[in-house]
């Protein structure tokens, strides 16, 4: 079982003090490697305390017909955008309003999206008018291509702004290709391993917040559980 979910977030060194000191208490390492614990021993204890149960066939088609888009191959847009990046210190306030007066301006006069890409945009594209190409899923990050793919099927200049870790885009979608959605079978084994991957780190944290809890201690972000049953 994967400790990434509880490994690597703010309390990580906490929450592998906690996993260690149970490690030694049921006998997997001797009290004199209290220190030095190592990764196979945790991957160890949390392969024989924390049980997850391997999705059902009828929890993976639920999944399939609720989240069909997320199975849709093929699917392209052709799309433009003007970035106002954001940097460590800037005033993103600031540049936040520059962006939705200029989103407004090319609201109000279309025309002008890519003169504006040319004077606004912090994209090496914008010296290209913003122009993006022909774009798939898996190709931008997830809040760009949520927005190209999923909040609407629109054509034109979305009606507001898309934030990104990259700054704030104004973005433009001059065409849509449909694509083809693949058959349950094809990706059943890719929705059961996302299912369980959420299963494993929802028990993780249960797990953690038990042993915090019969150990009496708090570890700032994760609420301590005085009972197993606690969900």
């Amino acid at each position: 079982m994967s400790t990434e979910p509880i490994h690597h977030g703010p309390d990580a060194a906490e929450v592998r003090a906690l996993l260690a000191r149970r490690a030694i208490a049921i006998g997997l390492v001797p009290a004199m490697q209290a220190h030095d614990v190592p990764d196979e021993v945790i991957e160890q204890l949390l392969e024989r305390e924390v049980r997850t149960p391997q999705p059902t066939e009828e929890e993976c088609s639920r999944y399939y017909a609720v989240h069909q888009d997320e199975f849709v191959s093929g699917a392209l847009v052709a799309a433009r955008h003007i970035l106002f990046a954001i940097t460590p210190g800037a005033p993103t306030a600031l540049i936040r309003a520059q962006a939705e007066r200029v989103l407004q301006e090319v609201v109000a006069e279309p025309a002008t999206f890519e003169a504006c890409a040319q004077r606004d945009s912090n994209c090496p594209s914008g010296a290209h008018g913003g122009h993006l190409g022909q774009l798939s899923r898996g190709q931008c990050v997830p809040e760009f291509e949520h927005a190209l793919f999923d909040e609407s099927t629109a054509l034109g200049i979305l009606p507001r702004l898309v934030n990104t870790r990259f700054g704030f885009h104004i973005v433009a979608i001059d065409q849509r290709v449909p694509g083809q959605l693949l058959p349950y079978e094809a990706v059943r084994e890719q929705i059961a391993r996302q299912l369980l991957a959420r299963v494993q780190e929802t028990a993780l944290l249960q797990y953690v917040r038990v042993l915090a809890g019969k150990e009496g201690i708090e570890l700032p972000g994760i609420e301590a559980a005085t009972s197993p049953l606690v969900q």
